[in-house]
């Protein structure tokens, strides 16, 4: 990346994907081969430098235990409380990699690994933070965390020892890396989101990272706060949602770690004209230019039903810079 002299692009967006197949969310979500298709489709249609997955947030959490509200084309959401107190964390099994919808993302990472050989292929999962506040509820386990510390850190230890099986998997059907996604980390303070998160994530990327396997680590919640922890996790680069400064991200950064960020998905991606995403991506651009290490992405998953002439402004704009060098 750093050799190369134009400026690289790796949105986090597969929803696109579905539609230009003709899928549902749905499907994509509980089968391997349509999020595959998903994938490839996208893939000719918007090509990136890297390829993703769909950023699902409760595919772990289903693992445990956890009910699942599906819709037929918006992303599946949790309902509920799994665990509520120290007892029924210390009952909570780490499960195996045959519960719930596991298997069909371990299925549309290896498709899709065997199908593109020309760039990196990356998965995703969910942090152990966030796992672990969508199984306890958010609101419940950031009172834990001063109440009852005891309790919180044993759930982290579950979800952080599934996350590793689970991501040791993914490494194993060919993909290059996964993207964790960590917001809930970003609603704590910064000392917090290490002791809490970025430990925990440390634990994962020591187990799982080396020269042939990335863990990306992304935190839409962090206004800046948590950047510093979020370096301590040793993830080989960190992503940005678009809460953040890019330019003070980078500036906390050392120069020779890929930062990524941070087109709003929602507010210009999926809501804006062609001309706001052009603007929107032109700036961004334009701020960071004199950082190497930066590679443009959007701040999370592009959500569903996002305009193609919005995702086509975005790649010209990209375009349109690098053709100026």
């Amino acid at each position: 990346m750093l050799q190369k002299k134009k400026r690289l692009v790796i949105p986090i967006m597969t929803h696109p994907g579905i539609e230009l197949r003709g899928s549902t969310v749905f499907k994509a979500v509980t089968d391997g081969q349509a999020h595959a298709d998903a994938i490839l489709a996208l893939n000719e249609r918007f090509p990136a430098d890297a390829v993703t997955a769909i950023m699902d947030l409760t595919v772990e959490a289903e693992a445990f235990g956890a009910a699942i509200r599906f819709s037929e084309n918006d992303i599946p959401n949790v309902i509920g409380r799994l665990v509520e107190d120290a007892d029924g964390v210390a009952a909570l099994g780490i499960p195996s990699l045959d519960k719930g919808r596991v298997r069909e993302y371990l299925k549309a990472n290896k498709i899709v690994a065997s199908s593109i050989k020309d760039k990196k292929v990356f998965g995703g999962c969910i942090g152990p933070f966030s796992l672990a506040g969508r199984l306890y509820d958010m609101s419940e386990l950031m009172m834990a965390m001063y109440i009852e510390p005891e309790t919180v850190t044993m759930l982290l230890d579950k979800c952080a020892a599934f996350i590793t099986t689970y991501v040791q998997a993914m490494k194993e059907t060919g993909i290059d890396g996964v993207i964790m996604a960590e917001p809930a980390a970003g609603l704590v303070s910064g000392d917090d989101c290490y002791n809490y998160s970025s430990v925990y994530v440390r634990k994962i990327v020591e187990a799982v990272q080396d020269e042939t396997f990335s863990v990306v680590l992304h935190n839409c919640g962090n206004t800046g706060h948590c950047t510093g922890a979020m370096l301590r996790s040793g993830a080989s680069a960190l992503h940005f949602g678009n809460r953040a400064d890019m330019v003070e991200a980078l500036e906390t950064c050392p120069p020779d770690l890929p930062v990524m960020g941070n087109i709003d998905p929602a507010g210009v991606m999926r809501q804006g004209t062609p001309e706001k995403v052009y603007s929107a991506v032109s700036e961004l651009l334009e701020r960071t230019a004199a950082y190497d290490n930066f590679i443009l992405s959007t701040g999370c998953d592009v959500p569903p039903r996002t305009p193609f002439e919005n995702i086509q402004a975005f790649y010209q704009a990209l375009n349109d810079f690098n053709e100026k060098d």
